[in-house]
């Protein structure tokens, strides 16, 4: 997952440099019937909200998403659009939090502390993803950069999760956790102009399911993901 991330990094930072963002370009026949960014890549910093008392993150914790919105212009300007679309997202959270496993099968959860050495802890998730999304922008027919503001509802169903420890305790990976929330969803803003935009996801419920908890309480964690999109005609 690491050399995966690698090259994904790569690969954002490049795109900007070869223009595969719309380019001020005109084309030879106007399109009065144009559409605007409908494929999109993206790299986020993940944050957790409702932290359980003790929890802190450690090291970066990313996400990569990408996919296609179609475009669905609702005025004559075009200026102003419906977009509905699929998408593949992945995300990493570097944490405190040591998830194991029983001999029931069921999970039990704690939190590290200083004192408890460990190289990694962490979780993590692979998501389809439907954004729904309203759209404002100062585009043109023949104008590719422009200004724009994208909100909306992203839904996810997570179809795959992992959680890696190696310390003091051992190493150990669980695969496909049941007490991780199979649907997640959330609200989305996209802000920017030409090639670079800043984006904000914020969850609206849990990481994790009522099954999971610290103390007798459960762990109400939710998604921040902050980073950059890129978006694709």
């Amino acid at each position: 997952m690491e050399l995966i991330m690698k090259y994904i990094v790569y690969i954002l930072f490049l795109c900007p440099l070869f223009g595969i963002s719309q380019m001020d370009v005109a084309p030879t026949e106007i399109d009065s019937l144009y559409r605007e960014d409908q494929f999109y890549i993206g790299l986020t910093y993940n944050l957790v909200g409702n932290k359980p008392v003790g929890f802190s993150q450690n090291g970066f914790s990313l996400g990569f998403n990408m996919g296609f919105v179609r475009d669905m212009p609702i005025n004559k300007k075009r200026n102003l659009a419906l977009g509905i679309g699929l998408g593949y997202a992945t995300n990493s959270f570097n944490q405190n939090i040591l998830i194991t496993k029983t001999a029931s099968g069921s999970y039990n959860y704690s939190t590290l502390n200083d004192a408890q050495s460990f190289s990694k802890n962490k979780f993590s998730n692979q998501l389809i993803e439907v954004p729904i999304e309203f759209r404002w922008r100062t585009s043109t027919a023949t104008t590719y950069s422009f200004w724009r503001i994208y909100t909306g509802l992203r839904i996810g169903y997570v179809f795959y999760n992992t959680v890696k420890y190696k310390g003091d305790q051992g190493e150990f990976k669980h695969i496909n956790v049941s007490d991780f929330n199979e649907f997640q969803y959330g609200l989305t803003l996209s802000v920017g102009y030409n090639t670079w935009n800043l984006h904000l996801n914020y969850s609206l419920n849990s990481i994790f399911n009522d099954q999971a908890e610290i103390d007798g309480k459960p762990i109400d964690m939710n998604t921040i993901k902050l980073g950059l999109i890129f978006f694709i005609l």
